[in-house]
């Protein structure tokens, strides 16, 4: 167990590799009760988070989940967000973004002006009061349709439904952190425990196994996703970060108005300095963050922002930032590891596909 972002989380149950392994192969469920959730309800909550966010919300329906940014007015990444539009079996809507755990603090003095400015929306941060879990691997599907209906398990990538577990209110969304299919869930705080019971329950003949924060980071890594504080941050624009397609600079033929917009659209007109990239390195001692990457003349050329020993391509790989010129597929470097230099590949991202 280690603190992190106020919570004690679970660095891991039994150790990283078998825990990632058993995500790939048959299933992992992760507590990942420390991501904040923020619920925005009124006729308004579109308008409010289609002017915050960098991607289009007024056109979402019900059940639609995005990988969204809030940036700030020079287009730096203050966060990345998932935000859901969803309706309750009664027909009541309402928004909800769930925002890094690290970053939620900053995030609620960030929206507190421009709530200011919508009275009229009902905004509350639930992540208190609330709790959430997430299922995720080849055998998601059949664990999870043993606890809710078939229209849950026929959901969408990306897309969510607020339905019930054993009677009580649950939002299942079709999303996760690891490359893998998978299904993430949302319940009451005090419902927590019984709901991972049913779970570990519903996937013992999956050799469902928990999984802590030590084994989500490779697998994450291994899918090429960024993690906020190595590859993202106030500093970095997501077109340097390789996540453009979260920006949504028009809409219906005309500019699209948020913060931050005009800032992106001067960007998207520039050509890139730096570039996110993968490597795969030789040997098996990893590079982690910070560590220099370099020509074979020992030139700069950037920097890894995340590195490990990937457990499923059985060797060390890392994300790294790199001057656009040096960051062509396929070239050759170096990066530094405690003073020696490893040769390494560049190659795309992600660096790991699951199975279709």
């Amino acid at each position: 167990m280690a603190e992190f972002a106020g919570y004690e989380m679970p660095i891991q149950y039994s150790a990283i590799v078998p825990e990632h392994a058993a995500t790939r192969s048959q299933a992992g469920l992760f507590d990942i009760s420390h991501m904040g959730r923020l619920r925005f309800e009124g006729p308004r909550a579109h308008e409010l988070l289609d002017h915050v966010l960098t991607r289009r919300v007024a056109n979402m329906r019900p059940g639609m989940v995005r990988y969204s940014l809030v940036c700030n007015e020079s287009g730096g990444i203050l966060d990345d967000v998932l935000v859901s539009n969803l309706e309750t079996p009664s027909g009541r809507q309402y928004f909800l973004l769930v925002v890094n755990a690290s970053n939620r603090p900053k995030i609620l003095k960030w929206l507190a002006p421009h709530l200011a400015e919508y009275p009229d929306i009902a905004f509350t941060d639930v992540t208190d009061s609330t709790a959430m879990l997430s299922v995720q691997g080849p055998a998601s599907v059949p664990i999870v349709e043993q606890l809710f209906s078939a229209s849950v398990t026929k959901l969408k990538y990306y897309r969510s439904l607020v339905t019930e577990q054993m009677s009580k209110p649950c939002i299942v969304s079709r999303t996760g952190y690891t490359g893998e299919d998978g299904f993430e869930l949302i319940v009451r705080s005090e419902d927590a425990q019984r709901v991972w019971e049913n779970l570990m329950l519903a996937g013992r003949e999956y050799q469902l196994q928990p999984v802590g924060l030590g084994a989500r980071d490779t697998l994450r890594l291994e899918a090429g996703m960024p993690l906020y504080g190595h590859e993202l941050d106030e500093d970095i624009d997501p077109f340097t970060a390789g996540v453009g397609f979260a920006v949504n600079l028009q809409a219906d033929g005309t500019d699209r108005q948020f913060v931050g917009a005009d800032s992106l659209r001067a960007r998207s007109q520039q050509q890139l300095a730096t570039k996110r990239i993968g490597l795969k390195l030789v040997g098996r001692r990893a590079a982690r963050e910070g560590a220099p990457v370099k020509d074979k003349a020992g030139n700069v050329l950037g920097k890894v922002t995340s590195g490990t020993f990937s457990p499923t391509l059985q060797c060390p790989i890392a994300m790294a930032y790199l001057d656009s010129d040096a960051a062509g597929t396929g070239k050759s470097v170096q990066a530094e590891v405690r003073g020696t230099r490893i040769d390494a590949e560049i190659v795309d991202l992600p660096f790991y596909r699951r199975p279709q």
